[in-house]
């Protein structure tokens, strides 16, 4: 379990991290996808906040519904059934689904509960990113917590920072095997 302090609405405007994503990708020559659920577009709205986006950026797709999940990426029904939208399960197949679809280099996806309410069993602020590409497949578990404020939004906002680190991450991994 991960604690946070209040996320600051300057640190929500900081756009160092997505501008970093939009760089390291061009220059490594990727591009990139991704497929989000608790988040709701955030991802890629930060992406195509940074001049140059276009150069990277395949696609984002929202799949808020399961059944979007479904016909939209591919998402099996019985992981759904079996295990729930929000499981490491189905954000490893919603990555897999946004890579396939789109034809990026790298896919990430996010799926998780960001609140008021527990959802399908599951607490406020556990989420689920995960990253699939030719050299890296990585699912992450996390638990976020707001303090204050609209913890909603501070949730919404630390999964798309996780998301953004873990692309830079997979960069990083494969300028380093070359």
């Amino acid at each position: 379990m991960e604690n946070f302090d209040y996320v600051s609405f300057d640190k929500m405007m900081d756009k160092s991290l997505q501008t970093s994503v939009v760089h390291a990708l061009a220059r490594a020559g990727l591009t990139l996808a991704t497929a989000e659920s608790c988040t709701g577009g955030l991802i890629a709205a930060r992406i195509t906040d940074v001049s140059g986006s276009s150069a990277v950026f395949h696609c984002g797709m929202v799949t808020y519904s399961n059944d979007m999940k479904v016909k939209m990426l591919g998402v099996k029904p019985e992981t759904l059934r079996d295990f729930s939208a929000v499981s490491a399960e189905t954000a490893k197949e919603m990555a897999d689904g946004v890579r396939r679809f789109s034809g990026a280099d790298i896919a990430v996806a996010v799926t998780g509960n960001a609140g008021p309410e527990p959802s399908e069993g599951k607490p406020v602020g556990e989420v689920y990113v995960s990253l699939c590409c030719g050299w890296h497949q990585v699912t992450l578990r996390k638990e976020f917590h707001g303090i204050r404020g609209d913890v909603r939004q501070q949730i919404r906002f630390l999964v798309s920072d996780t998301a953004l680190q873990l692309v830079l991450d997979a960069i990083a991994m494969r300028e380093g095997s070359k």
